[in-house]
């Protein structure tokens, strides 16, 4: 990968960002941002959500409203947070946008793509319109190369960093094409932390975990007790392992506890689990986790995982492996699987022919 130079808007002079990869510091990564889903392979924490129960003053005194749907949104609770929403009665127009973006992200995220496609129109709020696009990137593989081309065209030009929404979209829509260096191109001047998070997910999946460290600093001295800076602590901490394992571990467990055990928090968990070999703990979070929802990706992704590292049956760990790969035919996962295992049919065969 090729150094990528942008342009600071502010004083107009151009920097050069080294993003190569460097040596892989660890396997266990991190996935998943708001309702655009973000995927990696290895160990599963299905991650971007988060922020403490009660409501949030902000530094003017002015209350957020939105601040319990935030919470189930960045926890991974998203239908819970479809219901918060739809209780509220807000009379601020741009709070009304914010909640239908948080609405539409929900949706995303269990996969009700056509809730926004029918629902975000031409005459829909500027922020939404990115959502549907996202929608229709997710569920129309064969419509991926033309939205990903209709994204090229408007990145091309000037760029809204206040559209934090538009950024997320474009920036997880590139991530899935593994255009990591793009990704960190349309997110780097903006200051909202979950751009900033994305930024660091992105970092930490190009094995750069120098950058990704710096990022976190850069987080903290934002909103340290944000609730995306306390996460993106604990994907720093479970990249870097060791010791920091168990503060990652302790930072699930106290979202968890503050919240709701979400399969997202407690695949977290599970991953730290399994870096330290607690093969009956992470068991167990998984097993908890896939009473919550029998579906989720990250979830037998660390179950195929853990099956193997645990030494199940190989009926086990193909019975989660199936069960993925019913679910979700085109995830990462499940594609390089199938690759290999064609090519070791195909291996097998020329052995065969030899003989």
């Amino acid at each position: 990968m090729r150094p990528v130079s942008v342009r600071d808007s502010d004083d107009k002079t151009e920097r050069t960002f080294d993003y190569r990869p460097r040596r892989r510091h660890s396997q266990i990564t991190c996935s998943s941002l708001n309702g655009c889903p973000l995927v990696n392979s290895s160990f599963y924490c299905d991650v971007f959500k988060l922020w403490p129960t009660t409501t949030i003053v902000g530094a003017m005194g002015e209350t957020d409203e939105l601040f319990d749907v935030k919470t189930q949104f960045y926890i991974g609770n998203y239908q819970s947070a479809i219901n918060e929403a739809q209780k509220l009665k807000l009379s601020n127009t741009l709070q009304k946008v914010e909640r239908d973006v948080f609405i539409y992200r929900s949706y995303i995220a269990l996969k009700k793509y056509g809730v926004v496609i029918n629902e975000i129109h031409g005459a829909s709020p500027q922020e939404l319109q990115p959502l549907k696009l996202l929608a229709e990137y997710l569920s129309h593989p064969n419509k991926r190369e033309s939205c990903v081309l209709k994204l090229d065209q408007q990145i091309s030009g000037n760029i809204d960093v206040n559209n934090y929404v538009f950024l997320i979209v474009a920036a997880t829509i590139y991530y899935n094409e593994n255009s990591y260096e793009t990704v960190l191109k349309v997110l780097h001047q903006s200051e909202h932390l979950e751009c900033r998070a994305l930024m660091l997910q992105t970092q930490l999946k190009m094995d750069r975990l120098d950058l990704a460290k710096k990022e976190l600093k850069y987080m903290q001295e934002i909103d340290d007790d944000a609730i995306l800076a306390q996460l993106a602590s604990a994907w720093v901490n479970l990249t870097v392992g060791g010791e920091k394992l168990q503060e990652a571990y302790y930072t699930f467990q106290e979202l968890a506890d503050k919240n709701t055990p979400t399969a997202l928090l407690l695949n977290g968990q599970a991953a730290c689990c399994i870096s330290q070999s607690k093969y009956e703990e992470a068991e167990s979070a998984l097993q908890d986790a896939l009473e919550k929802d029998s579906n989720n990706t990250e979830t037998l992704v660390n179950l195929v995982v853990l099956s193997q590292l645990s030494g199940k049956t190989p009926e086990v760990c193909n019975r989660y492996l199936g069960q993925l790969i019913d679910t979700a035919p085109d995830h990462p996962f499940a594609l390089e699987f199938q690759a290999k295992e064609k090519y070791f049919d195909l291996l097998a065969k020329q052995y065969v022919l030899a003989a």
